[in-house]
C-alpha cells in the first residue's frame, strides 16, 4: 500500500526535462494519454493522428502550468481526441519519438504516459479538422504506433490494476 507522500507525488506538476549535450537539442518531455473504454471486460484504446505525417499516435502534448502531468494528458486528450474522462496519475511508462518542427528541424522528446478511462466523446472539439480518431482493441492499437516502447505500454496495459 502506498503511503501518502507517495500518492502526492503524482500530483505535483512538472516542468521540461531538458538535457543538453555536445551542442545538440534540448529533450523536451511531453505529456500523453491512453485513453481507453471497456466493451465486453475488454480495454479499448483510442488513437488519433498525427496533424502532418497522419500516423496513429496517442493524444499527446507539453506540460501546462497549474496542471499534473496526468490533467495534462487528459487536456490534450480533449484537445486532440475530443474526449473526457476519469485520468490516473500513475505513469504508465515512458517512450521517446522526434518532432519534425519543420522540413530539417527536428526536437527529440520524450513522453510520459497516463491512462485516461474515457466517459465521454464529442464531435466538435478543438483539432477535429486536423485529426482522425478511431478505437482499436488493445493488440491493434499496439501495432499501430510506430515507437516500440508505447507500443509495449499499450500492450502491458491492463486496467483492472487502477483504482
Amino acid at each position: 500500500m502506498l503511503g501518502k507522500s507517495a500518492v502526492n507525488l503524482y500530483r505535483v506538476a512538472q516542468t521540461p526535462i531538458t538535457v543538453t549535450k555536445g551542442g545538440k537539442r534540448d529533450i523536451r518531455t511531453q505529456f500523453g494519454a491512453i485513453c481507453y473504454r471497456l466493451v465486453q471486460g475488454k480495454p479499448q484504446i483510442l488513437l488519433v493522428t498525427s496533424r502532418t505525417r497522419k500516423r496513429w499516435i496517442i493524444p499527446k502534448g507539453w506540460p501546462a502550468d497549474g496542471l499534473t502531468p496526468a490533467q495534462a494528458a487528459s487536456q490534450e486528450a480533449w484537445e486532440e481526441g475530443g474526449v473526457k474522462g476519469k485520468s490516473h496519475g500513475l505513469c504508465l511508462g515512458i517512450y521517446g519519438y522526434v518532432k519534425e518542427l519543420g522540413p530539417s528541424d527536428t526536437l527529440p522528446c520524450i513522453v510520459a504516459v497516463y491512462p485516461l478511462r474515457v466517459k465521454t466523446m464529442s464531435d466538435t472539439y478543438p483539432e477535429s479538422g486536423q485529426r482522425r480518431r478511431k478505437w482499436f482493441s488493445q493488440r491493434k492499437a499496439a501495432r499501430k504506433v510506430d515507437s516500440p516502447e508505447l507500443r509495449e505500454i499499450i500492450d502491458h496495459f491492463d486496467p483492472r490494476f487502477l483504482r
